[in-house]
C-alpha cells in the first residue's frame, strides 16, 4: 500500500512540475509499455511476408481468408502492406479455372454428391414441379387455348401462366382449368394489393 501511495505522490508531483506533460524520453511504466517492432496482438500467419507470398502463389485471397478465419479484405490489406503484387484477372482465372468448358472444367461430369453445390437432394418442390413433363404439357395447352394472348388486356408478347387457385393446392397445379395466360404487367397487378376485386383469384376448388 505504501509503495502505491508513494508512486501516486511521485506521479502527481512530476505531472505538476511538468505542467501535466511527460518529459521526452521519460518512461513511467517500462514493464507494460509497447516495445518498438512489437504488437499487442498475437502475430498471425498472414502477417509474415514469406508465408503469405508462398500461399498466394497457389491460392486466392478468398481461400486464404477462409483458412485463416478472417475476411478477404484483411488478406488484401496485408498483401498491399507487405508489397506482394496481386494477380491480374487472367492470372486468377488460371488458378480458379473459370470459364473452362468440357473436360477442362474440374467440375465436368460431377453430379449429385460429387458436385460442390450439392445440397443433399433437397430441390425445392416448386422448382422440381416447374421442370416436370406434366407442367410443360399443361403450359403448351394453355398457350394454345388462350391464343398466346393475355386474358386480361388482350395483348401479346411476354406471358406468364397464372394459377387461379393457389399453387399451394397440389391437386390443381397442372389443371388447365386453373391456369390462365397473363402478360407480365397484368400478372403483377393480379398479385398486388390493387386487385381489390380479386380478378383471376379463387380460393378452394375450380368452378
Amino acid at each position: 500500500m505504501r509503495s502505491y501511495v508513494a508512486a501516486l505522490l511521485w506521479y502527481n508531483r512530476s505531472m505538476n512540475e511538468n505542467n501535466g506533460r511527460f518529459k521526452k524520453g521519460e518512461h513511467r511504466s517500462p514493464e507494460t509499455e509497447f516495445k518498438k517492432g512489437k504488437h499487442w496482438r498475437k502475430e498471425k500467419l498472414y502477417w509474415n511476408k514469406e508465408w503469405l507470398e508462398k500461399e498466394y502463389q497457389i491460392k486466392s485471397s478468398g481461400d486464404i481468408s477462409k483458412e485463416c478465419g478472417v475476411t478477404d479484405t484483411a488478406i488484401i490489406f496485408w498483401l498491399k502492406k507487405l508489397g506482394i503484387k496481386r494477380r491480374s484477372i487472367s492470372e486468377t482465372r488460371k488458378i480458379k479455372q473459370w470459364g473452362c468448358s468440357g473436360e477442362d472444367n474440374p467440375m465436368f461430369g460431377r453430379k449429385g454428391e460429387l458436385n460442390v453445390n450439392w445440397k443433399g437432394g433437397c430441390t425445392p418442390e416448386r422448382q422440381e414441379f416447374y421442370l416436370s413433363k406434366e407442367w410443360k404439357e399443361a403450359c403448351a395447352s394453355v398457350y394454345k387455348r388462350d391464343s398466346a394472348k393475355c386474358q386480361r388486356c388482350g395483348c401479346s408478347g411476354k406471358m406468364n401462366i397464372h394459377h387461379i387457385v393457389s399453387f399451394s393446392v397440389r391437386e390443381y397445379r397442372a389443371d388447365i382449368n386453373n391456369l390462365v395466360l397473363l402478360c407480365v404487367k397484368c400478372h403483377r397487378f393480379v398479385h398486388s394489393k390493387k386487385n381489390t376485386n380479386q380478378e383471376f383469384i379463387k380460393k378452394g376448388g375450380v368452378g
